[in-house]
């Protein structure tokens, strides 16, 4: 790669600061002071004549054949300039049929995929020669000729045998006797694909002199970001193209994420993506983008941009470079102890052991914490006992716990025992032992049952009242007498640890809280000075379920018959209720229906009509909010008798002297679409780029008002995410609407040019930008009904805006077999629709909402993660209603994650009501962007790669391709999913696809499956599932595994 030539250093220069032009002895200083490296672009030159110190091009004609001087080399001297350049000068105007050529050596391109070439000439004005120029003219042809190999034969110079790259003609002025030497400078570029390219220059009659000709590709320059190396990139082949170069680790470094950057046409870096991060025992030097070692007694453990840090307590490195500091003798690190903690030791032994409690069958002691913690705070403890059986039982009942106090039943009456409090922390197993203290205890001897006739007195759906005989004394004397009883209650199948107790000096007691239709065990026993008895042998007893009859006895059985009695009455009365509410509702839907389409809840498209959006109750707020400082509605053009009103009172007018027209970029309906500049009042010396739509001289009166209704629809909205308005021009000829320019088109295009290029999180970014302005139209009351990636325009930065607002009117013009139209409409002619965007109800019935909205922005979601490709391939628009009404949707493009799918899905849900609003998308979508890890899944269900031949339409319902899950399956099919087999709520929460839910479940208590049957549709609004189409399918999954758990047990669950 050839480096910056003076040329070059002084466009740099100029670009940087002025501030180098009074030191120039200082220059090479100032350009690293003033523009740090990489900044900007770089000027690879190929070929600079004004470096030469001759040329001896090939030309034509030449020698003694020659009917005309022709191209001839001199040089080119301003000493007050300093120029001494070597330049081609040809002035035939006094013959006929000129054609003078002059071509450059063959020059190769290298790794240029696009070259400049940049003419310095002065041309003479034609009134120099009066009288004797035969065939006079003021311009020449710059044309090129790629060849593979540098022949040492002229190239052809036919004129079939070039391409033309343009006319040069003086822009800057032709010198004559009036002005000095005038130097035009005129760049070019062409893109090149072979090894290498001819110039020629080719005169038919003019007086010109061709002072300098540089030719130079535009590189991205070497440059280190993010601890990753990119190396020079030549800009693409065309100037809209991005070309992306993937970088290389520095020294000592390691990949986090793949480092991209992207090379944009003007040779500027774009957007870097991914980086490296210094490896353990590296620590980053951000300005000079490198990894130096870790000093001594200091370490790193993981990769990263931080520092080194200070070895912590009671341990040390001895050599750079460490990942982790070693312990001192005597201190240990624990496997899951953090590397920047201090090394630790093994705690002492547990102090001042004590018996609390003992008995014929249970042991109750304590101790104090160690008086040496060791530096931690993971103190456990664990007890053993060398003498106790297998049914002895622990209270804590795990092997290590925290307490300092156990409970040890199931004991043996009379018998020593032998404890022995195990003090350990994270370090104990490394150290290879553990302080303890022991102690020895003597059970005292076991006291007779006295307890008899135990019996149950009621039962309840909730509750168990139990009653029993009084203790005979068989020993007598005060020792037995009775001090108090203990009843247990537990579920027959539980573990009797797990019981509720009750301890009373009567001689019945009463459980409450049950569960209905469980069988519960009951016992009972008596304590006595000298101890607790045996419990009772165990009476079995199941409580009836909620709707059944209560066991009572004869007292209770006129108040049973007059709660039975209320009940039945209420339940008439809301049976009553409900079916009194459903024909009021009938009522007010049949008056709807016979109202004009304006006075119901739905939009339907007519010809021509300007529609906005109606809710049932919004009109009235927003007529309030308009009079009261609320939030703007959209107000419909097509209500303004004179269109130009609405245009004055929405739209700002412009000066048309104030537009300048640069290139035609398109074309549209109404006209051409152009690129141009806008100078910004009130001085007019700012300049900003705006795109200019002009309407077609001559138009009729209903396309200049159809032109001039978008301008008034656009005027309304102000949004980063939708298109803005700059103004109109009405006051003079051509009609123009002025608005931002987008400098990488509609979506569509855009994406299918850089397939491919972008990481997912991008693309969810374009993806969330779309949600977002389409939040703000429909708060706005506005329903755009053409939303498509095609009417998604892109800047330089990747944010994405929607524009086009024209299907308000009759669309006229369309993308091919984008648009269908229905011929009749209640007596009207009616609008084309564009099918494979529109909602089902919108294409059966004309009813748009921004819920059919929605639906086209769930196909805009396919278009971006398939990067353009056509909805529906290359389906035919009754093929495409037809498989979408049997239940058809379409499938996840290549590489799409699943829970950008699954968005897809919720807006392709038939029932309008049923789809996401705009508001729940951009929510969605953010939480996402947040939490990158959940894009990481990718959908499984899709059937082709991306650019294989498309699918054909599906046959049937019973195709292989994606369909929405019919509802109303019935759970006790012998085919139906058994939810009862399933162990936890996260694994039935993951059987649905609703895994992004269990974290709050789980922070909600809804941690059994018992507990997610009793959840409502209110709970799930409040453990965060907002999306309609997620609670209808957790709440059809909650009804089947309640019906399945009802059909499993003895009862009804409740």
């Amino acid at each position: 790669m050839a480096p910056f030539n003076m040329a070059g250093v002084a466009g740099l220069l100029a670009t940087c600061a002025a501030a180098a032009a009074s030191a120039a002895h200082l220059l090479p200083l100032l350009l690293l002071l003033i523009c740090p490296r990489g900044t900007h672009a770089e000027q690879v030159v190929l070929l600079d004549t004004t470096q030469e110190e001759k040329l001896e091009w090939t030309k034509y004609p030449f020698g003694a054949e020659a009917n005309t001087p022709g191209w001839v080399e001199e040089s080119f001297t301003n000493f007050d300039k300093g120029i001494n350049w070597r330049s081609y000068v040809v002035c035939d105007v006094a013959y006929n049929n000129v054609n003078n050529w002059l071509w450059t050596p063959f020059i190769e391109r290298g790794p240029a995929n696009r070259m400049y070439i940049e003419i310095q000439f002065t041309t003479r004005d034609c009134s120099l020669f009066p009288g004797n120029a035969l065939s006079c003219k003021e311009t020449f042809s710059l044309l090129y000729y790629e060849f593979d190999v540098a022949t040492k034969e002229p190239p052809p110079w036919e004129t079939d045998s070039y391409k033309l790259i343009g006319r040069i003609a003086a822009g800057e002025g032709r010198f004559n006797t009036n002005t000095g030497v005038v130097i035009n400078t005129e760049v070019k570029s062409i893109p090149v694909t072979k090894k290498g390219v001819y110039f020629a220059f080719r005169d038919q009659g003019a007086c010109i002199s061709i002072l300098a000709i540089k030719v130079y590709y535009i590189s991205c320059p070497e440059i280190s970001v993010n601890f990753a190396h990119f190396p020079a990139t030549p800009t693409g082949r065309e100037v809209a193209l991005i070309e992306q170069t993937i970088g290389t680790c520095v020294d000592n470094a390691v990949v986090i994420e793949q480092p991209t950057f992207l090379c944009k046409g003007d040779g500027k870096w774009y957007l870097p993506n991914g980086g490296c991060h210094c490896k353990p025992g590296y620590q980053a030097d951000v300005e000079k983008q490198a990894c130096t070692e870790c000093a001594i007694g200091k370490f790193k453990h993981e990769a990263g941009s931080h520092s080194c840090e200070a070895c912590p307590a009671h341990s040390k490195s001895s050599d750079y470079g460490f990942t982790e500091c070693r312990c001192n003798a005597g201190y240990f690190r624990a496997e899951k102890d953090p590397k920047k903690m201090p090394c630790t030791q093994p705690p002492s032994a547990p102090q001042n052991l004590t018996v609390n409690f003992v008995d014929q069958s249970t042991v109750i002691l304590s101790w104090n914490a160690p008086h040496m913690l060791g530096g931690r705070t993971d103190t456990t403890y664990r007890v053993v006992c060398d003498a106790c059986s297998m049914g002895v039982k622990y209270i804590p009942n795990t092997e290590v716990f925290n307490d300092t106090k156990i409970t040890i039943t199931g004991l043996n009456a009379v018998t020593t025992y032998r404890f022995q409090v195990f003090a350990e922390n994270g370090v104990s197993a490394l150290a290879g032992k553990s302080e303890y203290v022991d102690i020895t205890v003597t059970t005292e001897a076991s006291v007779p049952s006295l307890v008899s006739n135990v019996r149950i007195t009621s039962v309840k759906s909730s509750e168990l009242s139990i009653s029993w005989d009084a203790p005979v004394t068989e020993v007598g004397g005060d020792s037995d007498l009775v001090e108090r009883y203990e009843v247990r209650c537990y579920p027959r199948y539980d573990d009797a640890t797990n019981a509720t107790v009750i301890q009373t000096s009567e001689l019945s007691a009463t459980f409450k809280g049950l569960k209905p239709s469980t069988d519960y065990a009951i016992q009972v026993r008596a304590k006595t000075t000298r101890g607790w008895g045996e419990y009772t042998p165990i009476v079995y007893k199941k409580t009836p379920h909620a709707m059944g009859l209560d066991y009572v006895g004869e007292d209770d059985n006129m108040q049973v018959r007059i709660i039975a009695g209320a009940i039945v009455a209420v339940v008439v009365l809301l049976v009553i209720i409900i079916i009194m509410t459903v024909l009021i509702l009938r009522r007010a839907s049949d008056e709807c229906n016979k109202k004009q389409p304006s006075d119901c809840d739905t939009l339907e498209y007519r010809n021509g009509e300007g529609l906005v959006v109606t809710y049932m109750g919004v009109a009235a707020a927003s007529a309030g909010g308009a009079g009261g400082g609320g939030a703007r509605s959209y107000v419909d053009p097509h209500t303004y008798e004179d269109p130009n009103q609405a245009v004055r009172e929405f739209a700002r007018e412009i000066d048309a002297g104030y537009i300048t027209i640069e290139a035609i970029i398109g074309g549209g309906e109404f006209g051409d679409v152009c690129r141009g500049k806008l100078k910004l009042p009130p001085d007019g010396r700012t300049e900003i780029d705006v795109a200019i739509k002009t309407l077609k001289p001559g138009s009729a009166d209903k396309a200049r008002n159809d032109f001039l209704t978008e301008a008034s629809i656009m005027g309304q909205f102000e949004h980063p995410n939708v298109i803005f308005l700059q103004g109109v021009v009405t006051k003079s000829n051509p009609v123009m609407i002025i608005t931002e320019f987008m400098e990488n088109g509609s979506l569509d295009t855009f994406l299918r040019a850089n397939d491919g290029k972008f990481q997912v999180l991008q693309l969810v970014g374009m993806l969330r930008g779309i949600a977002s302005g389409m939040q703000y139209l429909a708060e706005m009351n506005y329903v755009h009904r053409d939303l498509a990636a095609r009417n998604v325009l892109v800047n330089a930065a990747l944010v994405c805006k929607i524009a086009d607002f024209g299907l308000s009117r009759e669309i006229e013009s369309a993308t091919e077999g984008a648009y269908t139209t229905r011929t009749v409409y209640s007596g009207k002619k009616g609008g084309k629709i564009p099918v494979r965007w529109t909602a089902p109800e919108a294409i059966a019935f004309r009813k748009f909402t921004s819920a059919s909205d929605v639906w086209s922005m769930g196909i805009v979601c396919w278009e971006v993660m398939s990067y353009g490709e056509r909805p529906y391939w290359n389906w035919s628009n009754q093929d495409v209603i037809k498989s979408i009404e049997k239940g058809y949707r379409l499938p996840a493009p290549m590489d799409c994650p699943e829970a950008i799918y699954q968005l897809m899905l919720d807006c392709w849900q038939k029932e309008r009501t049923h789809r996401p609003t705009f508001a729940n998308l951009t929510q969605t979508l953010d939480k996402l962007i947040r939490s990158p890890d959940t894009l990481r899944k990718i959908a499984q269900n899709r059937i082709r790669e991306r650019g294989a031949p498309p699918p054909p339409p599906p046959a049937s319902s019973t195709s292989s391709n994606v369909h929405l899950r019919k509802r109303g399956t019935n759970p006790l099919a012998p085919d139906a999913v058994d939810l009862t087999q399933l162990t936890s709520v996260s694994e039935w929460l993951a059987s649905i696809k609703m895994s992004r839910y269990a974290e709050s479940f789980e922070r909600s208590g809804v941690t059994t499956l018992e507990a997610a049957a009793r959840v409502t549709v209110q709970e799930l609004t409040a453990l965060g599932v907002t999306l309609v189409g997620h609670q209808k399918k957790i709440m059809n999954s909650v009804t089947a595994l309640r019906a399945q758990m009802s059909a499993t047990s003895q009862g009804f669950l409740v």
